[in-house]
C-alpha cells in the first residue's frame, strides 16, 4: 500500500483503544491473551488498537518483548478488520527505529513515537530530528508524534512541531494529542488548513476535543468502557449535548475512581473483571491485591459502571 493511500483513507478517526499488554502470574508476556483482547475489542465495536504505548507499559518492556508483542499482534489482526497502530518510542533512538522496521515490516496501520524522556530534546530542533530519525526507519508507513507532556516532561508546541516537521519527516500523518491544552490543540487542527490528524488522547475531556474538531480519540478507558465514548460521540453528532454530558461526566466518576486506587493496576483489573485476563502491571506500577480488587469492584457496582457498559 503507498504511503499516501494509507494517511489519506486511514486517519485515525473514531475511537482507538491504547491497550494493555499481558502479563501472566509472574510478571512475564502472556501473548496468548492477545487474542481475547481482540475479541473483546471487536465486540465493543472498536476498529483500531494502539499497542505498547503508555498502557501498554512500553518503558517497562525489554526491545525483544516490544518486538515480541507487535509480532503477536499482528498474527492475530490478520484478517480480523482491526487496525494497528504500534507505538515505537525509546529513550534509545536506535530501540525505536528498530521496532518501526519491523512495524512496516508487519504493514501495521501506523506508527508513533513518544519523545526520549530521560534525555529531553532541549530544542524543537531536536526533537523533530529524534522523531525523524524514528519514522525514516519505516518510511512507507504513517508517522504520529506522540506528546504526552504530563509523562515525558516535555513541553515543546505540537502546533509549531506539526509546522516545522512536515517538511522534515515526509511521512507525518499527525500528532498523538495527549495533553490538556486546548488552545494548543485547536491551533494543531488548523495547522496547513486541517493537514494534519491529531487524535485526542485524553478520555476524560473527550467532549470538549468532539467540540473543537476532534475526529479521533486514542485512549486507555475504551478498553474497558466503550459504551460510553460511543453513546457520548453519537449524542454530540446528534445535537444532544444534555445527553453527551452525562455520558461524559460519567467517564469522569469512573477514570476518578480508577485513579483513587492507582490508575494501571486498577485498569487492568477491570479488564479482569470483565473476562480479559491482561495481569497485573509491572513496578514500578502497582498491582492491586485481592482485597483492593474486590473493594474496587464494589465501588464500581455502587457508581453504576457495570450497567454504563451495557451496549
Amino acid at each position: 500500500m503507498s504511503l499516501s493511500g494509507k494517511i489519506g483513507s486511514q486517519p485515525l478517526h473514531g475511537l482507538v483503544a491504547a491497550t494493555h499488554t499481558p502479563f501472566d502470574a509472574t510478571g512475564e508476556l502472556n501473548l496468548k491473551v492477545i487474542e481475547r483482547q481482540a475479541e473483546h475489542l471487536q465486540g465493543s465495536a472498536i476498529g483500531t488498537v494502539f499497542i505498547g504505548g503508555s498502557t501498554g507499559e512500553s518503558q517497562s518492556l525489554t526491545l525483544d518483548e516490544r518486538l515480541r508483542l507487535a509480532r503477536r499482534w499482528s498474527e492475530v489482526l490478520r484478517g480480523s478488520g482491526l487496525r494497528l497502530v504500534v507505538h515505537v518510542g525509546a529513550n534509545c533512538l536506535r530501540d525505536a527505529a528498530a521496532l518501526a522496521e519491523q512495524a512496516e515490516s508487519l504493514e501495521a496501520d501506523a506508527i508513533s513515537a513518544l519523545a526520549p524522556s530521560y534525555f529531553k530534546p532541549r530544542t524543537l530542533d531536536v526533537l523533530i530530528d529524534s522523531m525523524a530519525t524514528i519514522a525514516a526507519a519505516a518510511p512507507a508507513t504513517p508517522f504520529y508524534y506522540y506528546d504526552i507532556p504530563q509523562l515525558t516532561g516535555i513541553n515543546h508546541s505540537v502546533p509549531d512541531f506539526l509546522e516545522r516537521a512536515g517538511g522534515r519527516i515526509p511521512n507525518l500523518a499527525g500528532v498523538k494529542f495527549s495533553g490538556p491544552d486546548l488552545m494548543a490543540y485547536q491551533q494543531a487542527l488548523q495547522v496547513q488548513s486541517r493537514q494534519f490528524d491529531v487524535p485526542f488522547g485524553m478520555d476524560e475531556c473527550l467532549l470538549a476535543a468532539l467540540v473543537l474538531g476532534a475526529r479521533g480519540a486514542v485512549g486507555s478507558s475504551y478498553n474497558f468502557a466503550a459504551p460510553i465514548y460511543q453513546r457520548l460521540w453519537l449524542a454530540f453528532a446528534s445535537g444532544d449535548l444534555p445527553a453527551a454530558r452525562t455520558e461524559q461526566w460519567r467517564s469522569v466518576q469512573l477514570i476518578g475512581k480508577l485513579a483513587s486506587f492507582g490508575y494501571m493496576g486498577a485498569a487492568k483489573a477491570v479488564m479482569e473483571m470483565l473476562g480479559v485476563p491482561v495481569g497485573a502491571p509491572r513496578l514500578p506500577n502497582a498491582s492491586l491485591d485481592k482485597a483492593r480488587q474486590n473493594e474496587l469492584g464494589s465501588q464500581l457496582e455502587q457508581l453504576g459502571f457495570f450497567d454504563w457498559i451495557q451496549s
